[in-house]
């Protein structure tokens, strides 16, 4: 029988999945039934549905003693975990042991199949199955939420090995997160913090995007650009104080585009046109109709591009140190010398010692202090492999946009450090000079990226507060 298609279709997402069941639950019904339930009715009311809400998780389903939560962002989904397991404790601490409830807890990150208000798949599979060889009061990840939350929140592990989980074909390898850690009181969020909201979406080749929603106001959407992780850029001491201050007034949109982030890196194609579908994938998802449109570096081109063939949605295009000619097509010498850049990313970029990472930080933020450029090192390993980066920064190099300039008809704002040692000065000029009626303006600095504490960064907002409202 063929299919109704007025039935709507089941939907594919990533997500983050924490499940949880009460440790002990048949014996603590068997010796008070009514108190179990009560008890358990009153930490549900009082701690974990609150907590939920307020980590943006959503409850798919309860079952008896055990509930499947649904997150976007894993760092939330742990966030939660913690919260409840630590408070848990608070609360059980005046209760006779043998009739604490006591929450299991398993965290996985996976695709799922949504069916109505349901989920299915692999990924809620596995997290089950964490839950089930949990601790009383524990919370057990999968590999692939330890790669993301290591580092970014303060908590320690206990990698548990390789593991055979019931009904599961592969081994997974475990971690418990460490309820000892002092640190866990350092989680919550700030205020800020908590209005970014974590989504995924499909490019039509069906590449997964990661984008991000924060701040509230007017849309303001920003494309993506190499070295761009969602999650650790908010926290970054390169990339915050950019992120939250455009949030202050208005509803920021970016994402991590195909290759690096939390967007898909195995990928197949990495190119221009690519780029730009996926900024095309992403404002439609947000429902976005007509908006200011902000490329930085690398996403300047791929801004220009989707601001010429969508005038009607961007209302203005702002670019800073960005360029119309990629590097292996401004001089000869800049050629050769972003060729040797990709054979050593090849060859040293996973690398435990960050010296080739190095090389990259020098010409990013020259400026940086020791902190930054270390945690600038350890964000180009978290945020792409060592292939893929290359690939990567081959094809920024091929880039070329010059012929479409004349057609931006978006009023344009074009920003460049005097100094940059990346994209040249001149790069940024030649841009402004192409697209009619653009104004250029130039700060002084030497980072490729103005850091919180240089002039730039105040007038960096100025400038574009009164290009908005003219």
């Amino acid at each position: 029988m063929a299919q109704d298609e007025t039935e709507p279709r089941a939907e594919r997402r990533l997500a983050a999945i924490l499940a949880s069941d009460v440790a002990g639950y048949s014996r603590l019904m068997g010796l008070d039934e009514e108190g179990t339930l009560r008890a358990l009715k009153g930490h549900r009311k009082a701690l974990v549905d609150p907590s939920i809400a307020a980590h943006h998780g959503r409850i798919v389903k309860t079952t008896g003693d055990g509930m499947l939560v649904e997150f976007a962002s894993v760092i939330d989904a742990a966030r939660c975990a913690v919260e409840i397991q630590r408070e848990m404790i608070a609360r059980n601490k005046d209760i006779p042991s043998e009739k604490r409830i006591e929450f299991r807890m398993g965290i996985n990150i996976g695709d799922i199949i949504v069916d109505g208000s349901d989920i299915f798949g692999d990924g809620v599979n596995v997290a089950a199955r964490l839950e089930g060889i949990a601790e009383p009061g524990g919370i057990t990840i999968s590999r692939l939420v330890y790669d993301q939350i290591d580092g970014k929140l303060p908590l320690s592990f206990r990698n548990l090995g390789l593991q055979k989980l019931k009904n599961i074909a592969k081994l997974v390898e475990v971690f418990a997160i460490d309820q000892t850690n002092k640190a866990v009181d350092a989680l919550e969020p700030d205020q800020t913090d908590a209005t970014q909201i974590i989504k995924y979406c499909r490019a039509p080749d069906g590449v997964r995007l990661a984008y991000a929603i924060s701040g509230s106001g007017p849309f303001l959407v920003k494309s993506g650009n190499w070295m761009n992780h969602l999650e650790y850029d908010w926290e970054s001491p390169i990339w915050r104080h950019l992120f939250r201050g455009l949030s202050r007034e208005h509803t920021l949109v970016r994402y991590d585009a195909r290759g690096n982030g939390m967007s898909d890196w195995d990928v197949d194609r990495l190119s221009l046109d690519t780029w730009v579908a996926d900024l095309e994938t992403v404002v439609d998802a947000v429902g976005a109709e007509r908006f200011p449109l902000l490329g930085i570096s690398q996403g300047g081109p791929v801004a220009v591009v989707y601001a010429v063939r969508h005038p009607e949605r961007v209302s203005h295009l702002i670019l800073y140190g960005a360029f119309a000619l990629g590097g292996k097509k401004r001089a000869p010498a800049e050629k050769e010398m972003r060729e040797a850049m990709a054979t050593l990313m090849r060859l040293g970029w996973g690398a435990d010692n960050p010296s080739f990472r190095q090389m990259f930080t020098a010409r990013f933020i020259p400026g940086g202090t020791h902190e930054q450029a270390d945690y600038f090192n350890e964000l180009q390993l978290k945020t792409t492999s060592p292939e893929c980066a290359a690939r990567y920064f081959d094809a920024v190099g091929d880039f070329d946009i010059t012929d479409i300039l004349s057609k931006v008809k978006a009023p344009t704002l074009v920003m460049h450090v005097r100094d940059d040692l990346l994209v040249p000065l001149e790069a940024g000029r030649q841009l402004a000079a192409s697209i009619p009626g653009a104004r250029f303006i130039v700060f002084p600095g030497r980072n490729h990226l103005f850091l919180e504490h240089e002039p730039a960064s105040d007038r960096f907002f100025e400038e574009i507060g009164l290009f908005l409202r003219r």
